[in-house]
C-alpha cells in the first residue's frame, strides 16, 4: 500500500476589499526571495500549493502579462524536484477589469488557464480557483470580500461563475496539457443546531458540498438546492449543462479547520461575541464554533472525510493543514491529520496526501483579510524576524515527508479540540441536532 504523501503550501490569498488589495506573498517578503524555496525543499516535500494568479501576472490586461516572477518560481521548483499544484485565483476576485459575478469572469478566466498552460506545459496539477463556495459565501452573501454583497442572487451567481470558471479553465489546459490534473480544494466542515434551527442546519449541510455537487454533475431537480438555486438566478438550461458535462475533480482537496464545524443556537444571548445571522424564518440565531460549545458532538475530521469519499468515491488530499495556535498545539494538530489520513488509508479509502498549509505564515485572517497588518500566525516558519526561520514543526514535517512517522513528547497529549477546558459556552437545549 502506497504512503501517504506530504504536501507544502503556501498561503497566497490576493484579496479585494472595495478599490484595494492585498497581497499575502508581499506580506510574508516571498514576493521578493526566491531563495525561500530551497528552504521549503529542505523539507523534502515533493508536491507545493503555489500561485500563479490572474491578479498577479496581468492586473491591467490579458493582453500585457508579466511571466518575469512566475518564469523564475517555475524554473527553482523544476530544478528542486517540486511538482507545484498551481492556483489561478486564490480567495481573489481577479484584476480591476473583471469581478467573480461579471460575465466577462468565465472567459477572462479560462483565457489566462491557457496561457498558464502554454507557458508551462509540464505542470500536471491545477487549482483554478480555490475554495470556491468560501469565495461566494465571503463575496457574495456576507458581503467581506469584493463586490461585498449581501444577497442570494449575487451568492449563486459567483458560484456558479466559479465552477463554470474551473470547467473552462481545465479545458483549456488540457487542449495543451491532456493529463493535466484538476485538484479541487474547498473547506468541509458541518453544521450542528438546536432542534429549533434544523432547517438552516439542513440546508447548509447541503451547501456545504456545492461546489463538488456541481463539478460531478449532480444538481438536477432532484437535488436539495435545485429550488434554491433556481429561485435565486440559476438558470434550468445552465444546471443542466453541467450535469450533462460534468468535469470532476481528479483529487478532492479537503481543507478542514477547528472552526469548520458550526452550532447555531437561537438563545443568542449566550453567545455575545459571536455572529448573529437569520434563518429564512427570521430567527435571530448564534453561529459558534462547534467545538467551543458543550453537549456538542463533534463530526471530526475522519468521519468527514469519510462522507466525503463515500459520496464521491473520488482520491481525497487534505489540502489545509494549519492551526493558529501554540507551537505544541501545531504539532498536534498536524499529528490529528496524518494520524486521521494514515487511518483512512488502511480503511481503504483512495486518501493521497497531507498538506501542509500556510509554510510562511499568514497575515490577518484573524480579521479575514479586512485589516491589513495587524496580525501574523507562523506556520513551519516564523517570518517574524524577516526572514524565514525553521520552528519546531520544521523538524516535524521533515520527519514525516521523509521518514513516514515522528515521535516527540509533547504528542503523547491531547490537542486542545480534545480537552474539555476547550469549552467557552454551555448548549442550554435539551437536545441538539445534527443534519
Amino acid at each position: 500500500m502506497e504512503k501517504v504523501e506530504v504536501w507544502g503550501g503556501i498561503e497566497c490569498t490576493i484579496r479585494r476589499v472595495g478599490n484595494g488589495y492585498s497581497d499575502q506573498l508581499v506580506s510574508s517578503g516571498h514576493r521578493t526571495r526566491i531563495e525561500d524555496l530551497d528552504q521549503i525543499a529542505e523539507l523534502g516535500i515533493r508536491k507545493l500549493r503555489y500561485p500563479i494568479l490572474w491578479e498577479q501576472v496581468a492586473p491591467e490586461s490579458l493582453d500585457n502579462p508579466d511571466w518575469s516572477w512566475t518564469d523564475e518560481r517555475m524554473a527553482r521548483l523544476q530544478e528542486l524536484g517540486i511538482d507545484p499544484i498551481v492556483t489561478l485565483l486564490h480567495h481573489g476576485s481577479g484584476p480591476h477589469y473583471t469581478a467573480l459575478h461579471k460575465k466577462n469572469f468565465v472567459p477572462g478566466l479560462a483565457r489566462f488557464a491557457g496561457m498558464v498552460a502554454e507557458r508551462y506545459p509540464w505542470i500536471k496539477h491545477y487549482t483554478p480557483v480555490n475554495e470556491p463556495l468560501t469565495t461566494a459565501r465571503f463575496s457574495g452573501l456576507y458581503g467581506i470580500w469584493y463586490p461585498h454583497a449581501l444577497d442570494d442572487k449575487t451568492f449563486v451567481r459567483i458560484q456558479l461563475n466559479h465552477i463554470k470558471g474551473v470547467k473552462e479553465a481545465m479545458k483549456a489546459i488540457r487542449q495543451v496539457t491532456p493529463d493535466a490534473q484538476l485538484v479541487q480544494t474547498e473547506d468541509l466542515g458541518k453544521t450542528h443546531c438546536t432542534p429549533k434551527l434544523q432547517d438552516q442546519a439542513e440546508y447548509e449541510n447541503n451547501r456545504r458540498w456545492l461546489t463538488f455537487d456541481l463539478l460531478c454533475g449532480r444538481i438536477d431537480a432532484a437535488h436539495p438546492l435545485w429550488d434554491y438555486l433556481r429561485k435565486n438566478g440559476a438558470s434550468k438550461a445552465e444546471l443542466l449543462e453541467l450535469v450533462h458535462d460534468p468535469l470532476p475533480p481528479d483529487i478532492l482537496g479537503i481543507n478542514h479547520y477547528i472552526t469548520s464545524e458550526r452550532f447555531l443556537d437561537e438563545n443568542h444571548q449566550y453567545f455575545p461575541a459571536h455572529h448573529l445571522a437569520h434563518s429564512e424564518a427570521r430567527v435571530e440565531y448564534a453561529d459558534v464554533e462547534a467545538v467551543r460549545v458543550r453537549l456538542v458532538k463533534m463530526t471530526g475530521l475522519h468521519d468527514l472525510l469519510l462522507e466525503a469519499w463515500e459520496r464521491y468515491q473520488i482520491p481525497i488530499a487534505i489540502t489545509e493543514v494549519h492551526l493558529d495556535c501554540t507551537r505544541e498545539e501545531q504539532m498536534r494538530w498536524v499529528k490529528y491529520a496524518w494520524d486521521t489520513a494514515n487511518q483512512l488509508k488502511e480503511e481503504g479509502i483512495d486518501l493521497r496526501a497531507i498538506t501542509i498549509w500556510s509554510l510562511l505564515g499568514a497575515y490577518d485572517w484573524n480579521t479575514l483579510l479586512t485589516q491589513e497588518g495587524a496580525f501574523y500566525e507562523s506556520g513551519v516558519f516564523d517570518m517574524r524576524g524577516g526572514k524565514p526561520r525553521p520552528t519546531a514543526l520544521f523538524k516535524m514535517v521533515k520527519s514525516l515527508a521523509t521518514e513516514g512517522h515522528y515521535h516527540h513528547p509533547l504528542l503523547q497529549n491531547k490537542g486542545w479540540w480534545e480537552r474539555d477546558d476547550r469549552f467557552l459556552y454551555h448548549h442550554h437545549c435539551p437536545t441538539s441536532k445534527t443534519s
